[in-house]
C-alpha cells in the first residue's frame, strides 16, 4: 500500500518498529471494553501480533489494519480493513488513544480508506461491526454511510454485535 495523506493524518501499513505505541493502543481499557483483549502485554509479543495480523493481512488480502499518525508523526491509533471469517467482504475498523479523540480523526482516516477500498482496492461492499454500546463507533460508520443491516452475534466472543453495510 501506498502510504495515505489526508489534510492531517498519515495512513501506512504498520511494522515491527510500531510494536510500543500498538502495545499501548491493545490495553487501553476503551479498546479492551469495546473491541476485545488481544492479550498483548509486552513489546516482543506486540511485534509479534504486527507480523502475525497485520503483515500477514497486507500479503494474503492486500489490505488490513494501518497505522494512523499525525502530520506531525505522532501515532494517534489504527484504522483499515480487515477480512474475518465468515463474512465474504472485509470490514472497516478503527481504534484511537483516548487524547486524540474527539478531533474528528476516526473519521478523517476512514474516509481515506474507505476511498482506497472503492477507487484502488475496487471492493463493492464493505462491513462495520462493533458492539451495541460502542455509540461513538456507531455515529462514525454512519456518517461514513454505512447502514445498520442486522444484529448478530461474534463467532469470537458471543457477545451481540451491530453489522453494518455499505455498497461501493
Amino acid at each position: 500500500m501506498t502510504p495515505i495523506q489526508t489534510q492531517r493524518l498519515n495512513i501506512r501499513q504498520y511494522n515491527t518498529m510500531d510494536a510500543a505505541f500498538v502495545l499501548r493502543l491493545l490495553n487501553e481499557p476503551s479498546f479492551i471494553q469495546n473491541i476485545g483483549d488481544r492479550m498483548v502485554r509486552t513489546e516482543e509479543a506486540a511485534r509479534n501480533y504486527i507480523d502475525a495480523r497485520f503483515v500477514s493481512s497486507y500479503r494474503q488480502n492486500g489490505y488490513g489494519l494501518y497505522m494512523v499518525e499525525t502530520s506531525e508523526g505522532i501515532p494517534v491509533g489504527m484504522c483499515g480493513l480487515v477480512k474475518r471469517d465468515p463474512n465474504e467482504d472485509p470490514d472497516i475498523g478503527f481504534a484511537f488513544v483516548p487524547e486524540s479523540w474527539r478531533r474528528g480523526f476516526a473519521f478523517e482516516a476512514a474516509t481515506a480508506v474507505m476511498y482506497q477500498a472503492k477507487n484502488v482496492l475496487q471492493l463493492r461492499r464493505v462491513l462495520g461491526i462493533c458492539i451495541p454500546g460502542n455509540t461513538a463507533s456507531r455515529a462514525t460508520l454512519e456518517k461514513l454511510g454505512l447502514k445498520l443491516i442486522r444484529m448478530d452475534v461474534s463467532s469470537e466472543t458471543q457477545e451481540p454485535i451491530c453489522v453494518y453495510e455499505i455498497l461501493l
